[in-house]
């Protein structure tokens, strides 16, 4: 189960951090703190992905493991 976790973690990672990091760029009063902000969101992205792989993966493998 920790491949299948590692890999989701990438995934939705990334995804989490990009999100964050689009925020920050988009809204205009975060912007003027961008270079202090970003680096902040990404790690907050990849931690917050971490619980999330868990779950997912977890599912995934109650999914295919057969039954027998």
């Amino acid at each position: 189960m920790l491949k299948i976790a590692v890999l989701v973690w990438m995934i939705v990672g990334i995804t989490l951090a990009g999100v964050l990091v689009v925020v920050i760029v988009t809204v205009p009063s975060l912007y003027a703190q961008g270079m202090s902000l970003i680096p902040i969101a990404a790690a907050a992205g990849f931690l917050a992905a971490i619980p999330a792989a868990l779950v997912i993966a977890k599912k995934i493998q109650s999914l295919t493991v057969s039954r027998g």
